[in-house]
C-alpha cells in the first residue's frame, strides 16, 4: 500500500509530506484548495505525461516521491526482482520535472523509463477519475472491464496476439499471391526456356569443336587437293621438286674444300629445311592418307550449330553465352519455386494460429459468460442501493460476423440497462443519464475493485452528481472496500467524508505573496467540525456539530 507521499513545489504546493495508512482515506477541502493536485501529483510517480507547467513559480524542480510497502504484494516484487530492482519491503517511485519541462523518473533510486513507472504502478495502486463514468460509453471499455472482472486479461492479450499474427501472416500470404498470377507465368515461361536448353545438352567445349569440325568438312575437297599440290611440289614432281633442290644445293655446298664459315652456316641451314620439308611432307601423307569426305556427318554438324545459333537469337545473346543463360533460368526458375514454397510454409502457420486463436478464445468466451452473468447481477444489487431501483443492469455477449478472428475475442460486450421499471433495456449509451452513468459507474467500480489484485484504491470526486440517503450508501460502499485493503477517496459529500478510517484535510496558506496548499489529518473534534462545515457552510451550529457527530459515530459503529 501507499504508505508515504512527498510532494515539492508541484503547482501550489511548496513543501507537503503525507503518512498514509490503511483502510478508508477521506480527502476533503474547499473547492479549489487542490484536493485533486495531490492525486495528480501522485501520478506522476505512475507515469503520468507532464510539462513545465507543473513546476511551482519560482521554483527549478517539482520533485515527487511515493513510497509503497509491497510486502504483501507478490506481483510487484516479482517485477523488482525480475529487474535487480528490489531493496527491502518497500518501493521508492520518484519523478523530477525541471522548469524547462526536462523529465527524470527513478525507481528505487535507480533511473528508469516512464513506462517501467506505468507498468509498475499499475501492480501498486489503481485511481478512478471523477470523469470515469463517461468511458462507459465506450465499447472497449465494456470489454475491459468484463475481462478484469473475470480475471480473464491475460487471456484476452493471448486471443488479441493470436489474431494480429493470423492477420499479419494472412497479410503475408495476399501479398505473395497477389503477383502470383504474373510469378506463375514466368515460372511456365521459364520453365519452358530451361527445357529448351536442358534438351539441348551443350557440352562444355561443343560449340568450338563443331565449329571446327564444320569448316573442315566444308572445306574438305579443297583441302585433299591443296594437300596433294603440296605433296607434289615438294617431293614427287619429276619437273623438279623441293626436295630434289634442296639435295642438290646442299650437295654444292658440302663439296667444296675448306668453305669459309658463312658456306658452313648456310649448309646447316639447307639440311634443317631439307628435314623440316620431309616432316611437312609427312604431315600432309597422314593427312591425304586417311582423309574421307563426308557429307552427312557435315549435315549432322551443321544442323546441330543452326539449332546452336537459333537458340541463342532467340534470347538475343551470342552463342557462346548460351551456356551461362542456362544457369541463369534455372537460379530464376528455383527463387520463383521458393516463393510458392513460402506462401505454402505460411498457409500453414495461418491455419496454426487460426487453431490457437480459437482455442483460447473459446477459453475467453467461457470465462466472459460466467463472469458477465456475476457481474452483471452485482452491479444491479448496487445500482438498487444508489437510489436506482428498479433499475435492471444486464452484460450482452454478441458473436461477431464474417470469418475474420476478431482481436478482442468471438464476441462483442455490451452493457445493457433499464434504469426505470417497466422501460425496456438498451444500450447503456441510448438510455442512461448523466446521473444514472454517474450511479452505475461507480457501482460498477466499487464491484470490480473486490476483486482488483492492487490493494491501493484512489476514488477522485466518483460520487458527484450523488446526495441525500444515497450518498452515504456511497460511504458504507467505499468503507467496505477501505476494510480490505487501502482506499483514498476525494469527495465533497459530508457523507462520504463521515465513512473514512481517516481524515485528511487539503487547506491554502495564504502569505503576502504567495498562496500555498497545505494538508493535515484531523483529529476526532476537528474532523466533526470538517462534516460539519461540509453539512451546513461557514457558520457552525449546535444542530450541525451534533449531526456530524452522530454521522461520525454511525461509520464506526
Amino acid at each position: 500500500m501507499l504508505v508515504h507521499l512527498s510532494v515539492h513545489n508541484y503547482a501550489i504546493v511548496e513543501h507537503l509530506d503525507l503518512e498514509l495508512e490503511r483502510g478508508m482515506s477521506v480527502i476533503t477541502g474547499e473547492t479549489g484548495a487542490g484536493k485533486s493536485i495531490m492525486l495528480d501529483a501522485l501520478s506522476l510517480t505512475l507515469g503520468a505525461r507532464a510539462d513545465s507547467g507543473v513546476v511551482r513559480p519560482g521554483a527549478d524542480k517539482a520533485d515527487v516521491l511515493a513510497t509503497f510497502d509491497v510486502t504483501d504484494i507478490p506481483d510487484a516484487r516479482a517485477w523488482l526482482a525480475e529487474r535487480d530492482l528490489e531493496t527491502d519491503a518497500h518501493c521508492i517511485l520518484r519523478r523530477v520535472i525541471t522548469s524547462e519541462g526536462r523529465s527524470r523518473a527513478y525507481i528505487n533510486g535507480t533511473p528508469s523509463p516512464l513506462g517501467d513507472l506505468k507498468a509498475l504502478g499499475e501492480l501498486l495502486i489503481d485511481i478512478h477519475g471523477q470523469h470515469e463514468h463517461q468511458t462507459l460509453l465506450k465499447p472497449d471499455t465494456h470489454r475491459r472491464l468484463l475481462d478484469e472482472f473475470a480475471g480473464a486479461s491475460d487471456l484476452a492479450r493471448q486471443v488479441m496476439l493470436a489474431a494480429q499474427r493470423w492477420r499479419q501472416t494472412r497479410q503475408e500470404i495476399h501479398r505473395l499471391s497477389s503477383t502470383s498470377d504474373e510469378q506463375r507465368a514466368r515460372h511456365q515461361l521459364l520453365s519452358y526456356q530451361l527445357e529448351e536448353l536442358e534438351n539441348l545438352a551443350l557440352g562444355e567445349n561443343e560449340l568450338q569443336e563443331l565449329e571446327d569440325a564444320q569448316r573442315n568438312l566444308a572445306n574438305a575437297e579443297g583441302l585433299f587437293a591443296t594437300s596433294r599440290q603440296v605433296v607434289e611440289q615438294c617431293s614427287e614432281s619429276d619437273a623438279g621438286n623441293i626436295m630434289d633442290a634442296l639435295s642438290a644445293c646442299l650437295n654444292r655446298l658440302t663439296s667444296v674444300d675448306n668453305p669459309p664459315r658463312a658456306l658452313q652456316e648456310a649448309a646447316n641451314m639447307l639440311a634443317s629445311a631439307q628435314i623440316q620439308v620431309e616432316e611437312a611432307v609427312g604431315e600432309l601423307n597422314r593427312f591425304v592418307d586417311n582423309f574421307e569426305a563426308d557429307p552427312a556427318r557435315l549435315q549432322l554438324v551443321e544442323e546441330r550449330l543452326d539449332t546452336i545459333y537459333t537458340l541463342a537469337r532467340k534470347h538475343r545473346i551470342q552463342p557462346a553465352e548460351v551456356a551461362a543463360l542456362q544457369q541463369k533460368l534455372f537460379d530464376e526458375v528455383e527463387s520463383l519455386a521458393a516463393c510458392d514454397e513460402s506462401i505454402e510454409r505460411l498457409e500453414g502457420e495461418l491455419a496454426a494460429f487460426a487453431r490457437h486463436y480459437q482455442e483460447k478464445a473459446v477459453e475467453l468466451s467461457a470465462l466472459r459468460a460466467d463472469a458477465a452473468q456475476r457481474l452483471a447481477g452485482a452491479v444491479e444489487e448496487e445500482i438498487h442501493r444508489l437510489g436506482m431501483p428498479g433499475g435492471r443492469f444486464r452484460i450482452e455477449l454478441k458473436p461477431h460476423d464474417g470469418k475474420d478472428l476478431h482481436p478482442n475475442g468471438l464476441e462483442s460486450t455490451e452493457l445493457m440497462v433499464s434504469a426505470n421499471p417497466g422501460q425496456p433495456i438498451k444500450s447503456l449509451a441510448k438510455v442512461a443519464s448523466g446521473g444514472e452513468l454517474s450511479r452505475i459507474s461507480l457501482a460498477i467500480q466499487v464491484i470490480t475493485a473486490q476483486t482488483s489484485r492492487t490493494p491501493t484504491l484512489v476514488f477522485d470526486e466518483v460520487d458527484v452528481g450523488i446526495g441525500g440517503p444515497t450518498a452515504e450508501i456511497v460511504g458504507q460502499l467505499l468503507r467496505r472496500l477501505g476494510d480490505r485493503g487501502q482506499v483514498l477517496t476525494v469527495t465533497h459529500l459530508p457523507q462520504v467524508a463521515a465513512q473514512g478510517h481517516h481524515h485528511l484535510f487539503v487547506h491554502k496558506l495564504r502569505g503576502s505573496d504567495e498562496t500555498r496548499t497545505a494538508v493535515r489529518s484531523l483529529a476526532r473534534a476537528e474532523r466533526i467540525e470538517e462534516v460539519a462545515r461540509m453539512l451546513g457552510g461557514v457558520d457552525l451550529t449546535k444542530e450541525s456539530i451534533a449531526h456530524a457527530k452522530k454521522m461520525v459515530v454511525s461509520a464506526k459503529g
